[in-house]
């Protein structure tokens, strides 16, 4: 009876990870880990990172959305009210909480039952120790302080401490190690195939792909001997856009979730979400000016030619009535928006590119042809041809050549390589450096500059009230890496 009670829910399980209407959007409970198999819980947590990156079409704005607020890159249509805290930049402790509370109760908590599977799973466990790494990045970059070695103990420990962020850095890079060893000694392990909606299984891209998390920790935090690590890797970086994919499609419920968000719904009506997001003045300006023919697959070029809108816009009808109406503004391009069935990246190959010529230029060596990749991965994933003519200009932060501050020019292309696939990153880059320089803050902003950090959720002070740190200041407690 026990054992057709356990096939039975194993069956369940089964049926809801094929449903067309709750596409692989399933909780596993942590509690009974045996009940489904770990080909089952990989990819719902895969996909959970794709909606935590990329959104999704619950109305819960996601990490690249605020990373585009925040950098500018992204402004409203006349018509529509649909980011008025993020031009305010009204960071309370109710703003933007999915980053927080979805990465704990979604995302993580589906690797965390991968690293408690026995040694036969070898290769699951260090695929989710190297997802947990990248989760955890993310949470301290927006954060600071977060709950870490006493997290996702769930009845074991529900009001975790808060752990110092710089420590949180240190073992992330401690925790990649030891991931790459146990794939590098796996054995006859299980390997992933399909079921690893990233990578395949192939094991030699996920080592490469958590040295490539590796380095991105090491050169923010400036730990030399981290980046002189993760340089010294046998096996490299990423050689492609980390992306995921279960299978998008058309089908309602099975969309990529970027393209759910900003691009159409299954019936290929255009979402207002499309509609109301546009480019700011400035970034088609800038792109402009630098004869970037990125410009025409970042941002939509209406019959009227390019046109942005100042961020936090209140009058949109003077000069002119109607001149910022969605048909006349440059919105979401079709170099980001390619398709429902896209794969939802959540590391590009760009960022890799300007990480590793960051890491270069610290230790005094030449970054000039890491920096011309990283602006070749850039347009390849757009879609874009004249790389190399583009960066042959004789303009600063274009041409290496004609760049006096070297890191400025890699910080400047990585904020144009990230503009509206994972744009936090450029946001985290500008608390950090202060590039690119000369970026406006929205004309809705009650002071000076923009924010530098998140607000510990609400709900984190209901439940763990006694733990929770003291709300810092939002505009001036930077992050540790960039005090």
């Amino acid at each position: 009876m026990k054992k057709y009670i356990k096939y039975t829910k194993l069956l369940i399980v089964i049926l809801l990870l094929t449903s067309c209407e709750d596409f692989l959007d399933v909780n596993v409970d942590p509690n009974n880990p045996t009940v489904v198999t770990p080909e089952l819980i990989l990819p719902v947590a895969q996909k959970y990172t794709a909606n935590l990156i990329q959104g999704t079409d619950d109305g819960a704005r996601r990490v690249n959305t605020i990373g585009n607020m925040m950098m500018y890159n992204w402004s409203q249509a006349d018509g529509f009210s649909w980011y008025p805290d993020e031009f305010k930049y009204n960071v309370t402790s109710s703003f933007y909480t999915g980053i927080f509370s979805n990465s704990y109760t979604q995302s993580l908590k589906q690797y965390q039952i991968l690293t408690q599977l026995d040694e036969q799973y070898d290769n699951y466990k260090a695929i989710a120790m190297i997802m947990k790494a990248y989760h955890f990045q993310l949470l301290v970059d927006f954060y600071g302080d977060i709950p870490y070695t006493e997290a996702l103990l769930r009845k074991d420990n529900a009001t975790p401490i808060y752990d110092d962020a710089a420590f949180v850095y240190s073992d992330l890079l401690t925790q990649l190690t030891a991931a790459i060893e146990l794939i590098n000694n796996s054995g006859s392990a299980v390997t992933p195939g399909t079921d690893d909606i990233i990578f395949g299984g192939e094991m030699s891209d996920w080592i490469r792909f958590a040295n490539t998390i590796k380095l991105r920790i090491a050169v923010r935090e400036s730990n030399a001997t981290a980046i002189s690590e993760a340089l010294a890797q046998s096996e490299g970086f990423i050689t492609s856009d980390v992306l995921v994919n279960p299978g998008y499609s058309l089908d309602a419920g099975k969309q990529n979730p970027f393209w759910n968000l900003y691009g159409a719904d299954e019936s290929e009506t255009v979402t207002l979400t499309s509609k109301a997001t546009c480019a700011t003045d400035f970034i088609i300006t800038y792109l402009q000016n630098t004869g970037d023919p990125r410009i025409d697959y970042i941002y939509e070029k209406p019959e009227t030619g390019h046109l942005g809108v100042v961020q936090g816009l209140l009058d949109y009808d003077t000069p002119v009535v109607d001149a910022y109406i969605p048909e006349n503004v440059s919105n979401i391009g079709p170099g980001l928006l390619k398709s429902e069935a896209m794969g939802a990246c959540i590391f590009t190959l760009a960022e890799s590119y300007f990480n590793q010529a960051e890491a270069i230029l610290s230790q005094g060596g030449d970054a000039k042809s890491l920096y011309e990749s990283g602006i070749e991965a850039s347009f390849d994933y757009l879609g874009v041809s004249g790389a190399s003519g583009y960066y042959a200009q004789p303009v600063a932060n274009v041409s290496w050549d004609n760049s006096s501050n070297k890191l400025e020019a890699i910080i400047t292309q990585k904020w144009l390589a990230t503009n509206g696939i994972t744009a936090e990153q450029s946001w985290f880059d500008y608390n950090r450096t202060g590039y690119p320089s000369n970026l406006p803050i929205s004309s809705q902003a009650s002071t000076s500059d923009r924010p530098v950090r998140l607000y510990y959720p609400a709900s984190e002070l209901s439940s763990n009230g006694g733990n929770v740190p003291s709300q810092p200041d939002a505009f001036t407690a930077k992050i540790f890496w960039a005090n």
